[in-house]
């Protein structure tokens, strides 16, 4: 599976601000690969404006889909006005890994439901608009096994293709090359085979 994820180091945000009937939206994103990265930009959020109206948030600590390490809160807006529309927001921008939170400083004009609903999903869209972001490819591991005369053309094969090898091994026998298959291309090494003239074996790593 290949999916793009916000490209930002751990504990940098992306920001962007939108002001609606004078109430201020300051979004705070980051990347959440997991619900522990999500909280540290929370907790920042919270430190940098203890004085504002809410905190709500929404996260997918996954890839696009994930259905177990996600979350959303309200922070003490009406039920189901800020948080479930930041989530959809998240949602529906097929990245994964993501953290928000929507920090707002009420102007004095009541929104209503609706314009809350509507005014949380649009601080997300904004700073979705401008955050930098990167893809990601999940991939499975496999051992190959070549002769230390190989190894050069091997290497020069998985660079080509862009598949990584993770881990490289020395024995008596020869190389063991760990290297990262996506797992949304079925595996083949006939085209490394017929380079090398001789065939291969690999096996998937546990």
């Amino acid at each position: 599976m290949r999916y793009r994820i916000p490209d930002l180091p751990p504990t940098q945000w992306h920001t962007a601000v939108i002001e609606v009937e004078k109430s201020q939206f300051l979004t705070w994103v980051c990347h959440a690969p997991n619900k522990e990265a999500f909280d540290a930009l929370l907790q920042a959020a919270k430190t940098a404006h203890p004085n504002a109206s809410h905190h709500c948030s929404a996260f997918i600590a996954g890839p696009p889909g994930e259905q177990t390490h996600i979350g959303f809160s309200d922070d003490g807006e009406p039920g189901g006005t800020a948080g479930r529309p930041m989530y959809q927001a998240l949602l529906g921008s097929g990245l994964g890994e993501i953290g928000c939170v929507v920090t707002r400083y009420f102007g004095g004009t009541k929104l209503g439901t609706g314009g809350l609903a509507r005014a949380y999903a649009q601080a997300v869209n904004a700073g979705l608009e401008t955050l930098p972001t990167r893809e990601i490819i999940e991939r499975e591991n496999y051992l190959l096994r070549v002769s230390f005369a190989h190894e050069a053309i091997v290497r020069a094969w998985c660079d080509e293709q862009q598949i990584p090898i993770q881990h490289v091994d020395y024995d008596s026998k020869g190389v063991g090359m760990t290297v990262g298959w996506p797992q949304d291309v079925p595996l083949s090494l006939e085209a490394l085979e017929n380079r090398l003239k001789m065939p291969l074996t690999i096996h998937k790593v546990l």
